[in-house]
């Protein structure tokens, strides 16, 4: 049986067995999440031997050439030994500068790193706190033109970051690690195209990155946002959202609380060889959007989704 080093012990594990189980298993301190390689809590660095990884796609070309890896992917195939992500080490350190409840559930946070970081609209970051906990983020800043990292955060619910997340004063320091997605974007050559945004939730908060990168690209064509939430107070960026419509004329905001959705669908028209659709949300109501869409003869590769995983 392999051989599994890590944080100075020798574990033996079974060929072929998962290596996030494994360590869970045995005691060894590591975060993770969905379980599913879209959150990248449970990075691991492979020092020697050779993982089994069954989603070599889910990192970055770079984060493969320095072996990271994610735990929950990967299985023990041989002897080998690893070091588990540790954001004292690993993340960069970052300041709390701002922390508003636009809505009574959605935390609206502001961060300032220590340093710069290159990202683009559409994608997340792992966000860790001092305590351990590490949950995947989308950035709702705009690159470049914020002085600031922006995140939405749904508190409506008992989690491990939501508990964090709801004692943060100003001044109070968390850790960015791993950036990451690439589905949610916007690509100048879409341009003259229509653009359909359909959110969820706080699904909003990589979809007005997007949308603000469109109109810094001086976008062309006609502008659908469609936000879902569970009632009308529940619509956190409701002004900033309008005051951009009333700004650009091919744009158009449409709030929606949950039980008008399956209405709001039904009346959704689009042409379909142009339009680019981007979904983001609640795994739900993303496949309720991707369903009409598809019905509505919207082919599968204009299609652009990332669900938020219900956490383990």
């Amino acid at each position: 049986m392999p051989d599994l080093r890590v944080s100075g012990r020798s574990l033996v594990v079974e060929a072929g067995a998962n290596l996030l189980d494994s360590l869970l298993r045995a005691g060894v301190p590591v975060a993770y999440s969905c379980r599913a390689g879209s959150c990248h809590a449970c990075l691991v660095r492979c020092l020697t031997g050779t993982l089994l990884d069954n989603k070599p796609h889910a990192l970055s070309t770079e984060q493969l050439e320095q072996r990271w890896r994610l735990a929950c992917q990967c299985a023990v195939v041989e002897n080998t030994s690893i070091e588990v992500f540790d954001p004292a080490q690993d993340a960069l350190p970052a300041r709390v500068i701002s922390c508003d409840w636009p809505a009574q559930d959605v935390l609206l946070l502001r961060l300032r790193p220590e340093r710069a970081l290159r990202y683009r609209a559409g994608q997340h970051v792992s966000l860790c706190a001092l305590s351990g906990v590490i949950r995947p983020y989308s950035v709702a800043s705009l690159p470049a033109e914020d002085e600031w990292l922006e995140f939405h955060i749904d508190c409506s619910r008992d989690g491990a970051f939501a508990s964090v997340a709801r004692q943060l004063s100003v001044g109070d320091e968390l850790r960015i690690g791993q950036l990451h997605g690439a589905a949610l974007h916007y690509d100048p050559e879409w341009q003259s195209r229509p653009l359909l945004l359909m959110a969820s939730g706080t699904g909003l908060a990589p979809l007005y990155s997007v949308l603000r990168e469109a109109i810094r690209n001086d976008h062309q064509g006609a502008v659908r946002l469609l936000h879902v939430a569970r009632d009308a107070a529940s619509h956190y960026l409701r002004d900033e959202l309008k005051a951009l419509e009333a700004i650009h004329s091919n744009l158009q905001v449409e709030l929606i609380v949950s039980s008008d959705l399956t209405a709001a669908l039904a009346e959704l028209r689009l042409v379909p060889r142009q339009s680019i659709a981007l979904l983001c949300g609640h795994p739900d109501n993303v496949e309720s959007f991707a369903r009409r869409l598809y019905l509505a003869g919207l082919p599968r590769s204009q299609i652009f989704a990332d669900s938020f995983l219900p956490h383990a």
